[in-house]
């Protein structure tokens, strides 16, 4: 699994695009860093960035992005809705794949210690990071905002930072570092521009005063609509939905004699949440993700870029297994083009409906070598889960044994599926080459070599697993097949080769 952490920093300029473009240039300039948003919201003078890598470059970037905040954004010159302490206000770090909460707060930590010592900027961590009770709420961590905090730094043991001097920087502020569950930022517009009524509502819906478990939220004047604003960060949309939040400003508005006049996501929202919501309002309850078009459709492909990324990276998968189903779809991707580059062709006619069987036929098996880069990762996945079971007692060693044989026995029956269908699809690289297009041998024989390559591979991968079986019966067949399907393909390529090398001669 590619190893994916999502960094959403939170700057103290809204109104200045130049400024706002230089700090995302510092981040952009790491690489292996990739930007997804950038949004700026001017009455709250406040710029939201959400960019995501692996840990190293997204730290690396964090710091680049505080320590061009900190050389443009002075807080002494700055006003607006949203309470802030800091020119990078707040950073926290969010796992999304392969990366645990553990590994976020360690990010949290190491951001906060340099910036501390690099850039004389007080930290202080919050959210899952925190180091006591009452620093999880950012809300607690930032109250009193720059001005406050500048003056109880020096003499509240309270507000001591976690990291840096008692001082906060005299333009710069001080920063919240932490780690997350995905936050939406989600923002209901009332039909009114009494603020007081925003206000009473925002302190009913919030945890703190009695509210919604996951809902944090505030009232503000947003001047260049004229209407208040119920400004909600919801911080567990699985918790306490975005339905369940409208809803309750939409009734709680209702009782002042106001009503909604639009509501809106600030920065990115995870599908799942709109989904949610969607299913709430439309009250389909037998509704599955597995429904959306767009969603299977990302779903039945990778991009070869993100592949090659995730198996140069330093994890056991994808490996070797992975890669020989790859060659299988290649291989079995360029036989069905030869067969398509000769059915209907002139000079072809005898054999044009052969062809184009033959390529209607290949094409799901590029599909289904294509499925098994991702089985066979999973599969020698769950060895590695079952060798991490707990052994303490006999019953737990005798369940974390049969598991063990289990996910073994798995980790052999992927590779001998790709065995078969290379042979499979070796078989009808004979007839392509005999009769395809001869315009096209060579395409046919680098088809076959990545078949071959498919083959001899997976052969591997069996051999290096069957060992480890106990099962003398299950072990003497799955040798067996083994042996016949690598024989048999063998001689197919062999024959392949042949006719290849007389079609170019």
């Amino acid at each position: 699994m590619k190893r994916i952490v999502e960094c959403v920093p939170n700057f103290s300029e809204g109104r200045r695009p130049e400024v706002v473009d230089q700090i995302v240039a510092a981040i952009q300039a790491v690489p292996g860093v990739t930007l997804l948003d950038k949004e700026m919201d001017a009455n709250h003078n406040r710029a939201v960035v959400t960019f995501v890598g692996d840990t190293e470059p997204v730290v690396e970037a964090a710091f680049r992005g505080a320590q061009k905040a900190r050389e443009l954004i002075d807080l002494t010159q700055h006003t607006g809705e949203h309470p802030r302490m800091g020119a990078m206000d707040v950073c926290p770090f969010i796992p999304i794949s392969g990366v645990s909460n553990e590994e976020c707060i360690e990010l949290a930590k190491r951001l906060g210690k340099r910036m501390a010592e690099e850039l004389s900027i007080p930290v202080y961590l919050y959210e899952l990071a925190a180091q006591s009770p009452d620093r999880i709420d950012l809300a607690a961590v930032r109250k009193g905002q720059f001005e406050g905090i500048r003056e109880a730094i020096k003499t509240d043991p309270n507000r001591k930072p976690d990291f840096g001097p008692s001082e906060v920087h005299p333009t710069a502020g001080a920063t919240a570092v932490g780690a997350r569950f995905p936050l939406v930022a989600y923002n209901v517009n009332l039909n009114t521009p009494d603020v007081e009524i925003a206000k009473k509502i925002a302190k009913a819906l919030r945890f703190r005063d009695g509210g919604f478990r996951y809902a944090k939220a505030m009232g503000f004047m947003i001047e260049e609509k004229n209407c208040a604003q119920v400004s909600i960060n919801m911080t567990n949309y699985t918790g306490t939905g975005l339905h369940r939040a409208f809803e309750f400003v939409k009734r709680e508005a209702e009782r002042y004699g106001v009503g909604v006049r639009e509501s809106e996501v600030i920065g990115l929202v995870p599908q799942q949440a709109l989904i949610d919501a969607a299913t709430w309002y439309l009250q389909v309850d037998s509704f599955k993700n597995e429904q959306i078009l767009e969603s299977k459709l990302v779903e039945s492909g990778q991009s070869l870029t993100d592949f090659l990324e995730e198996m140069a990276a330093p994890t056991p998968t994808p490996g070797g297994g992975s890669a020989s189903a790859l060659s299988g779809a290649v291989g079995a991707s360029l036989l069905a083009m030869v067969a398509g580059l000769t059915a209907g062709k002139k000079g072809y006619e005898a054999v044009s409906d052969e062809m184009a069987q033959r390529k209607a036929t290949l094409t799901p098996m590029r599909t289904q070598f294509h499925a098994f880069i991702d089985k066979d990762a999973k599969a020698f996945d769950m060895v590695m889960a079952a060798f991490k079971l707990p052994k303490n007692t006999d019953e737990e060693k005798a369940a974390r044994s049969a598991a063990i044989q289990e996910a073994t026995k798995g980790a052999c029956e992927v590779p001998l599926e790709v065995m078969s269908l290379a042979v499979e699809a070796l078989e009808h690289g004979v007839a392509i080459a005999e009769k395809g297009n001869k315009n096209s041998i060579t395409d046919a024989a680098v088809g076959l070599m990545h078949l071959q390559t498919a083959l001899k591979g997976a052969h591997l991968n069996v051999q290096i697993n069957l060992p480890s079986i106990k099962d003398e019966a299950y072990l003497a067949e799955k040798k067996r097949l083994a042996a016949e399907l690598l024989e048999k393909g063998n001689g197919l390529a062999a024959k392949t080769d042949e006719l290849v090398q007389k079609g170019m001669a």
